[in-house]
């Protein structure tokens, strides 16, 4: 197991991590959450990276008569 030391500065804390657990990347954001005793920390996923390449990707026509009827069905609860 791997240990590691909080360091106090005027913002806040920050948390030495050992060089074997280190990202490879260091230009990351990354997310920090606190569970209990525990924080977690993860690369923040940058889900809408390729959605501009996904959109110029569309054919020129694509959806060009619309999206058609939108009527939604009578829902029962």
């Amino acid at each position: 197991m791997n240990m590691t030391r909080i360091i106090h500065d005027h913002t806040g804390q920050t948390i030495a991590i050992p060089a074997e657990l280190a990202y490879a990347n260091e230009d990351l954001t990354l997310q920090i959450e606190r569970i209990g005793d525990e924080l977690r920390i993860w690369p923040s996923s940058s889900h809408l990276a390729g959605l501009l390449a996904v959109f110029t990707s569309f054919p020129p026509d694509f959806l060009i008569e619309g999206r058609g009827d939108q009527t939604e069905s009578k829902r029962t609860f």
